[in-house]
């Protein structure tokens, strides 16, 4: 039967996501603590400047800040629906499919988000080399969640 042909294919794929939701935390985890060791800090008698964001970053531009909180959060719950989506695999029944498909579905809504931000990025040009590497991974990671997401088609049946 084609759902069975396919539990190969699916546990590949997991596998894959969720290495890259791993690097992906890696990055966004480095670009954090260098943004919260190198950032902005205020002393005691100073006030804050005029066009001062709590997003800051000190590499990157305007749009760095939110790429990185984005792919972050996308890179969390990324890692909770491959775990997820494992759990499946191993009872491969029709009642393990709704949750890891919904926790599936939003892994690559965030994970659309962030790459909408990692766009943005490259449109402002002003980048870190690490970063680069973020952003190509959300890019992937947008097409082969979307192909997890929707393997719901794969289900096994009744």
């Amino acid at each position: 039967m084609a759902g069975g042909q396919l539990k190969p294919v699916a546990s590949l794929l997991l596998v894959l996501n969720f290495c890259m939701y791993v690097v992906v935390l890696g990055i966004g985890g480095w670009a954090m603590n260098r943004a919260i060791d190198h950032g902005f800090v205020i002393g005691p008698g100073f006030d804050l400047p005029a066009h001062f964001s709590p997003i800051y970053f000190p590499m990157g531009n305007a749009a760095t800040g939110f790429f990185v909180t984005f792919a972050l959060i996308a890179g969390v719950v990324g890692a909770a629906s491959a775990i997820s989506g494992i759990n499946h695999l191993r009872s491969w029944t029709a009642e393990s499919l709704p949750s890891a498909a919904a926790a599936a579905t939003i892994a690559w809504t965030l994970t659309l988000l962030a790459m909408g931000f990692a766009c943005k990025e490259i449109e402002l040009e002003i980048r870190n080399a690490r970063l680069n590497y973020g952003g190509i991974l959300n890019h992937s990671l947008s097409y082969t969640a979307s192909i997890r997401s929707s393997h719901s088609w794969a289900a096994p049946r009744r």
